[in-house]
């Protein structure tokens, strides 16, 4: 009979991790389509009164990190550090602090204030969290441990937010878990299958960014790489050290103010955030991912897009508001890609466009591979994998030599109990 306890053990594992990935599907389509009901709302109010942003802005920040404080504790910022957090954690009070149905819940509903509000940020790396969050709780409902859940979670999210599996894939090797886990990959594999598939069910077989056929041109066209590699290296790895020194405690009389009055701190966040976003002519406010796709379809920038978008997303993300840096550092590179595009006229605007976006994003995560897979999946441009490919690692690279560690490992820590 031990064969068939064997047997059914393996069963009931399967179907743990396929449920999980169903229902991360499920939850990420919805959270989707409730996302970009969020950012209409604002827009919708924008158009009409210009300075709208001026009040709601800084209050909405002030609200979502009241909520977050008092109801939602450890669903602040992306998520993604709290799902590699939660992999180091072995006692199940400390993992259901930072993955469960309640934090889950916390993450969508304020997520969604803060798109409502003119946030610079993204549902893509909360829904990381939730889907971590979704496979562990499906997961406690089996008598025995079920390793793998959470990473298995965390790529069901990045699929089914992107509808990218194999970055999804990718991503779980690469950033979540440094490794794979041999006993678990096959299951990782059919978890991201199972989320995608129900995301593609609900919201359609898509492409994130549409189809580019964007080509690098010429042998003269290569210099685009090392330039856009270097300059996204550059402002992402400046970005990833501007939210390590802050979120894991700015020194002096600043950080210790930081600290007592988080509220009043996110509402000044707020308030600058809204200036970026009436300097930029609205450009800034949300995602970034219309402006992104625009500047991939060859319309011009708004005036000082790439550097307002990275100051409203710097500040969104210091404030501590729930919510993801993955579509507003698309945007972000997209914006310093299309302000470069002028100086190399013999290559397609949306070549060096997909340059910076690849650039810049590597830069902040630190995670060449999952960068330019990622952005290959989103734009389905095949003709640009050897060039995206060169762009991420320069961007890596250089990006080391101003934050010598990636921003999701470093802010993972912030997480994990201290020690003795």
């Amino acid at each position: 009979m031990r064969w068939l306890r064997v047997r059914t053990y393996r069963w009931r594992r399967q179907a743990t991790f396929l449920l999980g990935g169903l229902l991360t599907g499920i939850v990420a389509a919805g959270f989707t389509k409730l996302a970009d009901l969020a950012a209409i709302g604002f827009q919708h109010l924008d158009s009409r009164w210009r300075w709208a942003a001026l009040l709601v802005t800084p209050a909405g920040f002030a609200l979502s990190i009241h909520l977050t404080t008092r109801f939602f504790q450890n669903a602040q910022g992306s998520g993604i550090p709290q799902a590699i957090a939660v992999r180091r954690i072995r006692d199940q009070k400390g993992r259901e602090a930072l993955v469960s149905i309640k934090v889950a819940a916390g993450k969508i509903l304020l997520t969604l204030l803060g798109l409502l509000c003119g946030a610079s940020v993204g549902r893509e790396g909360p829904t990381v969290q939730i889907g971590a969050s979704l496979m562990y709780t499906t997961g406690r409902m089996t008598p025995r441990r079920q390793p793998g859940l959470i990473l298995a979670g965390a790529a069901a999210g990045v699929a089914a937010a992107f509808n990218t599996p194999l970055a999804g894939i990718v991503f779980a090797i690469e950033e979540m878990a440094k490794a794979f886990e041999v006993r678990t990959s096959g299951l990782v594999i059919a978890t991201v299958i199972a989320a995608g598939l129900t995301s593609q069910a609900i919201l359609g077989d898509y492409t994130y960014f549409g189809t580019t056929r964007a080509d690098i041109g010429g042998f003269a066209g290569w210099a685009v790489v090392p330039v856009c590699g270097s300059l996204g290296g550059l402002a992402g790895g400046l970005f990833s050290r501007i939210l390590i020194l802050v979120l894991g405690g700015f020194p002096g009389a600043l950080g210790r103010w930081i600290v007592r009055h988080p509220v009043a701190f996110a509402a000044a966040c707020g308030l600058a955030v809204a200036l970026c976003g009436i300097a930029a002519g609205g450009s800034t406010f949300g995602t970034g991912y219309a402006q992104a796709r625009s500047l991939l379809e060859g319309s011009p920038p708004p005036a000082g897009f790439g550097a307002f978008k990275f100051l409203a997303s710097v500040l969104s993300s210091v404030s501590g508001i729930p919510g993801g840096i993955f579509s507003p550092s698309l945007a972000v590179g997209a914006g310093m890609g299309a302000a470069l595009a002028p100086l190399f006229s013999g290559t397609a605007v949306a070549a060096v466009v997909l340059l910076g976006m690849v650039s810049y994003f590597s830069g902040v995560v630190q995670a060449p591979i999952t960068a330019f897979v990622i952005v290959t999946e989103m734009t389905n441009d095949h003709a640009m994998i050897v060039p995206l490919m060169m762009a991420a690692l320069i961007g890596s690279a250089v990006s080391r030599i101003v934050s010598p560690e990636g921003v999701y490992h470093a802010l993972a820590r912030n997480y994990l109990p201290s020690k003795p």
